[in-house]
């Protein structure tokens, strides 16, 4: 069901490459702002950098692997495509499909293997002229400290936080913010994480979100009817119990889920989390979100940037 959304989005994705391939063009700039420009003019060309080092992650091996292929075909540029070592096979599958297309060879080339290994090397060769990357913060800043004068481009970490305003129709926003926290086992780096609610909403808004998140049927990916599935590995799984269980030991309450069955981390939501839990403040990148009452809007905002991540953030609100 989900495979099937990533490659909609996918199709979008090089649509809108595509377009802007018609649209690079530079500009003419008027030189007559300084003395001895009367009647002069600059134009400006633009041209591809060359190769394009693209880095990917594992959990949308499809459209993110477009995000970064797509721009860098559109502007003439050749790509080196390092998809993650966990979902290599649809870079293949797309390579072999750019082939049939006429893409002249070598101007897209998939290698497969060790990250650090594979990295380093795209990093430190000259011929390589920009680095694009989606993943962890970690590994992001070591590219961006090694990379020189390279041109680089990261996506990284995410702990994405709501804000529920009070007078808001909870049986309104509840499906929208259930499949924001649990769609794609929350391996998404806008998974919604953390929930800010108003006093006056919150025991309505976590008793229909927890309903919700229990009829969530787990099981089968190849399943139509399957809204959550395994994470990526079993040591993700070990990973997010232990992170639960801090959370418990800091005073939280599991009101749902928050054990495994095999590789699937049931669906998981936490109450009254300390700031300071995992949980809270890291990217948990899982089928996990926590719920606090707050007393004021004013006070969630503080909670949401009570982070040292961006990237999104949402608020239901009647007052703009």
């Amino acid at each position: 069901k989900t495979a099937k959304g990533e490659v909609a989005r996918t199709i979008q994705t090089y649509k809108f490459a595509a377009e802007e391939a018609k649209r690079i063009s530079g500009e003419t700039i008027p030189l007559d702002a300084a003395p001895g420009g009367e009647g002069r003019f600059a134009y400006t060309v633009k041209e591809p950098l060359g190769v394009i080092g693209a880095i990917t992650p594992f959990n949308f091996p499809m459209n993110l692997v477009a995000h970064k292929v797509g721009p860098a075909i559109a502007a003439g540029n050749t790509v080196v495509l390092k998809p993650a070592g966990q979902t290599p096979i649809s870079a293949y599958f797309l390579a072999e499909l750019m082939q049939k297309a006429g893409l002249p060879p070598g101007a897209l080339n998939v290698v497969t293997g060790s990250g650090p290994v594979i990295g380093e090397k795209l990093i430190s060769d000259d011929r390589v002229k920009k680095i694009t990357f989606t993943g962890s913060p970690e590994v992001g800043i070591g590219i961006r400290n090694k990379a020189g004068l390279k041109h680089v481009t990261l996506e990284l970490g995410s702990n994405a936080a709501l804000i529920v305003d009070k007078n808001i129709d909870i049986d309104k926003i509840i499906k929208r913010c259930v499949e924001g926290a649990f769609s794609y086992q929350g391996q998404v780096c806008i998974s919604l994480q953390r929930i800010y609610v108003h006093k006056d909403s919150y025991t309505s808004f976590v008793e229909k979100f927890v309903k919700a998140a229990q009829q969530l049927k787990a099981g089968d990916p190849l399943n139509p009817d399957t809204d959550v599935s395994a994470l990526i590995n079993p040591k993700e799984v070990e990973r997010t119990l232990e992170w639960i269980s801090e959370a418990k030991q800091n005073g939280a309450i599991v009101a749902a889920g928050g054990a495994s069955e095999g590789n699937i981390l049931l669906p998981t939501v936490l109450l009254g989390v300390n700031p300071t839990s995992k949980v809270s403040c890291q990217e948990v990148f899982a089928p996990i979100v926590l719920i606090n009452k707050v007393n004021c809007v004013e006070e969630a905002i503080d909670f949401v940037n009570d982070s040292r991540y961006g990237l999104q953030a949402g608020i239901y609100t009647d007052n703009i």
